[in-house]
């Protein structure tokens, strides 16, 4: 994997500089990494916004998965174990028509690739007071 594109991220506007990063990877399974608090939600409600869809986006880190207008499916997994995700019957979800943000994702890289899926993974790192992405390919 290499880093494709590094975003300084300032306020919400620079946001769709990474919006146009994912659309350009072409990839549907988009893992998300940075710290609690680092912007992930942020990140997929302006995405959610950009694909003109106006449902409220929150993070599903109890429910484990929130979907917005059949087209964007969104996972957190900060409170589940890579198990728990395959066992809930996620991995299936994940081959559905449309875009998949999984948070707290990492752990799923490994099977991602055993099992044949492409993605994108986006690093987001806090610098002072900017935001740091990195589009991963």
């Amino acid at each position: 994997m290499h880093i494709m594109n590094k975003i300084e991220v300032e306020n919400i506007e620079d946001l769709q500089k990474v919006v146009e990063c994912v659309k350009n990877s072409y990839k549907n399974i988009i893992i998300l990494s940075g710290t609690l608090g680092s912007g992930k939600t942020t990140f997929v409600k302006e995405f959610v916004k950009s694909m003109q869809i106006s449902e409220n986006v929150t993070s599903p880190t109890f429910s484990i998965q929130n979907i917005y207008d059949d087209k964007i499916f969104h996972y957190d997994l900060y409170n589940k174990t890579f198990h728990d995700f395959l066992r809930l019957g996620m991995l299936e979800e994940l081959e559905k028509e449309g875009y998949h943000f999984i948070e707290w994702g990492e752990e799923l890289e490994k099977i991602l690739k055993e099992f044949g899926f492409d993605y994108l993974k986006i690093e987001i790192k806090l610098i002072d007071n900017k935001r740091i992405f990195e589009c991963i390919s």
